[in-house]
């Protein structure tokens, strides 16, 4: 069971860095390798809306399965 806990933690960490980095307009995270593909493609402007989407998308996710789990408990 501490398992769900863990990759819940992990969803909303990383949802909120994602959402942080979009907001802050971070240079070190819009310059890294693995986001250089969305802001080459669309700009960095809907790259950060792009982001800040999938930050909160996954901080979402990570609550939801959290009220799931203690649903079911």
């Amino acid at each position: 069971m501490g398992v769900h806990y863990f990759i819940q933690a992990l969803f909303v960490l990383v949802g909120l860095l994602s959402l942080l980095a979009a907001i802050c307009n971070w240079n070190w995270f819009f310059t890294a390798k693995n986001t250089q593909f969305i802001v080459r493609n669309v700009g960095r402007k809907q790259a950060r809306w792009f982001y800040a989407l999938i930050g909160f998308l996954m901080i979402a996710t990570g609550v939801f399965f959290f009220l799931s789990i203690q649903g079911t408990v």
